[in-house]
């Protein structure tokens, strides 16, 4: 499967540098090889390439792929800062768009700000923080806290359910809220408004019909996500923002800037986070890195390769959704991405070793249709390329 192929990019420096590097070491006895007698060197690599268990066990697809993404002169990171800089400063005639971040194998290699926005700044990331919060359910499993994805909503509303009796509804498993498969009726877009307007607002959720079969049909509803922002804080007894920063943002010195709660006082689950742009960059390393942060398991690395496979999508027959996140193909490459209403991004590129974030005006109504996909076009056909040219494996 395609997909797995580019997890096993997600993993290449945790798991498999030693192996390249033995690699290497057999590559420096050559050379003593060639010292006494030219011929032997081919002799001696055929062999070795062709009895390696480790390349016979798949290896040889990962150097073809690190291959793939490398250009012959590799662009060094000087180079690389000076055409991102060059090019990004342009990136303020798309729109609205009021910063953008690049980094490659965990630098910052270039940041543009623009407008009033600037590093120290948060900025609301609107719906790109529902991928925030895949991460946080899989830091409760992890802990225990909930015991995995199968459990039902059931459990964590017995108050609701008593008074309103559903047993469909209350089998909707927290996978099914992962992957807006609950089979509610969205509380989005033309029904956001009635719903942050209740006065509850996991009742208004629950309330909602079921439009489709729990566990099948995808129906975006950011009621979903505020569902497991409530499971999330009646599971470990704590508010979100506490669970958040005990577990993940203390830890990697991510400070949120802003965040709204519903009426009962819960923080908002998948909506109205506010972060700094390079803390942004931060949550994309933590993916890129499958969990670790500064040496640090923060989450299982199965949970991370789990919330990226695709099981459902906005058109039927296409799988582009995971656990709360996307996924699309650039060029040559698979991007993995948080998306935030108007444009807030956290793209994310293994093969390329490299994190790309976006923030975008979103205190204005001008549409940003066209901005986005001019956006992704610049990206792809601009940006790419030099992260290519400058991609160093391993």
């Amino acid at each position: 499967m395609l997909l797995f192929r580019i997890l096993q990019h997600i993993l290449i420096r945790n798991l498999t540098t030693k192996k390249i590097v033995r690699l290497n070491d057999h590559q420096i006895s050559f050379r003593l090889i060639i010292a006494v007698v030219f011929i032997l060197l081919f002799v001696a690599a055929f062999f070795l390439f062709t009895t390696n268990d480790e390349l016979d066990s798949g290896f040889e697809e990962l150097a073809a792929s690190e291959e793939h993404a490398v250009n012959s002169v590799p662009l060094d990171r000087i180079s690389l800062k000076s055409s991102l800089d060059d090019l990004m400063i342009s990136f303020d005639l798309l729109g609205p768009i009021n910063s953008i971040i690049v980094s490659q194998h965990g630098d910052i290699v270039s940041e543009q700000y623009f407008g009033s926005m600037h590093a120290g700044r948060g900025h609301n990331i609107k719906s790109a923080s529902k991928s925030i919060l895949s991460i946080l359910v899989g830091i409760a499993i992890d802990k225990g806290y909930l015991d995995g994805v199968d459990q039902p909503i059931g459990d964590f509303f017995p108050n609701y359910f008593s008074s309103n009796p559903d047993s469909l509804k209350e089998l909707i498993t927290i996978e099914d809220l992962l992957t807006m498969r609950s089979g509610l009726a969205s509380t989005s877009r033309a029904n956001y408004g009635r719903w942050v307007t209740s006065n509850n607002w996991i009742n208004y959720t629950l309330n909602r019909p079921l439009q489709g079969t729990p566990g099948a049909d995808r129906i975006y509803s950011t009621g979903n996500t505020h569902l497991l922002a409530v499971i999330l804080t009646r599971a470990s007894g704590m508010s979100l923002l506490e669970f958040s920063n005990r577990y993940l943002f203390h830890p990697m010195d991510i400070r949120i800037t802003g965040w709204d709660r519903d009426p009962q006082g819960y923080y908002f689950g998948g909506n109205n986070m506010a972060l700094r742009p390079r803390d942004m960059v931060k949550i994309g390393r933590l993916m890129m890195d499958v969990g670790t942060y500064n040496g640090e398991q923060l989450v299982s690395s199965e949970w991370i390769i789990e919330s990226v496979k695709p099981v459902t999508g906005r058109i039927t027959g296409i799988e582009n959704y995971g656990y709360l996140w996307f996924m699309r193909m650039s060029g040559d490459y698979h991007m993995y991405y948080a998306f935030g209403s108007g444009g807030q991004y956290i793209l994310i590129l293994p093969e390329l070793d490299s994190v790309i974030t976006v923030t975008t005006r979103n205190e204005t109504n001008e549409s940003t249709r066209n901005y986005r996909s001019e956006l992704f076009s610049r990206i792809d056909r601009d940006i790419i390329p030099l992260l290519k040219s400058a991609y160093e494996p391993g």
